[in-house]
C-alpha cells in the first residue's frame, strides 16, 4: 500500500502540506520495505509515528537527553551518551545500543553521525526498522493497539493521543468502524 499526499495529510493529525511533501516518499519507502502494506497496519504505524513525531514535526526529542545519561539498558556507557543518543527519527530511536543496532542493519554509522536520523529518509526508515524489530505487523493485523503502544513506548505514555491518531488514520484509510 502506498499513500497519497491527501491520505497522509488526512491520516496524520497535525501534518502540514509541507511536512507531507518532505515525508511522503520516505514513508512510502518504509511501508514497502517493512511490509506495512494493509490499511490496518498503516493506520497503526501512522498513529504511533504521528504521536512520537508530533505529526511529523519533530524528528528529534524535545528533551535534551540528559535523563538517559548512564542508562546501561540503552547502552549509554560513555559520558555524554544520553544527550548524543537522545530520541531521533519518527519513532524516536534512543540510546547508543539502538543507534548501533540500526547502524548494523543499514550499514550507515549512526553512532558516529547521529544527526543522520533527523533526515526524512532515515527518520522514516528507522521507524520501520524499529516497528519490524518488535514484530508489530502481527500486532497490527490482530488490532492489538495497547500492545503496539507498549512496544513502542515501553508503557502507555500519550495513550489518548495515540488512540485518537489511530481512529483518524483508520477513518482516512477507509477502515470500517476504525476501532482499536
Amino acid at each position: 500500500m502506498q499513500l497519497t499526499k491527501p491520505q497522509l495529510v488526512a491520516a496524520l493529525v497535525g501534518t502540514t502540506s509541507a511536512e507531507a511533501d518532505k515525508f511522503l516518499k520516505p514513508i512510502n519507502a518504509t511501508l514497502e520495505r517493512y511490509q506495512i502494506n494493509t490499511p490496518l497496519r498503516v493506520a497503526h504505524f501512522l498513529a504511533q509515528i504521528g504521536h512520537e513525531s508530533c505529526g511529523l514535526d519533530a524528528v528529534r526529542e524535545y528533551a535534551s537527553g540528559a535523563a538517559y545519561e548512564g542508562r546501561k539498558d540503552l547502552g549509554n556507557i560513555q559520558k555524554g551518551d544520553g544527550v548524543r543518543f537522545r530520541g531521533r527519527g519518527l519513532i524516536q530511536i534512543t540510546g547508543r545500543a539502538n543507534y548501533y543496532a540500526l547502524s548494523r542493519a543499514f550499514q550507515v554509522d549512526f553512532v558516529a553521525e547521529p544527526l543522520l536520523l533527523e533526515q526524512p529518509l532515515y527518520a522514516a526508515l528507522s521507524a520501520g526498522w524499529y516497528w519490524n524489530s518488535r514484530s508489530l505487523n502481527d500486532m497490527a493485523d490482530a488490532n492489538f493497539f495497547d500492545t503496539i503502544t507498549k512496544r513502542i513506548n515501553g508503557g502507555t505514555n500519550g495513550y489518548a493521543d495515540r488512540l485518537n491518531r489511530f481512529l483518524v488514520a483508520a477513518k482516512a484509510l477507509g477502515i470500517p468502524g476504525g476501532k482499536a
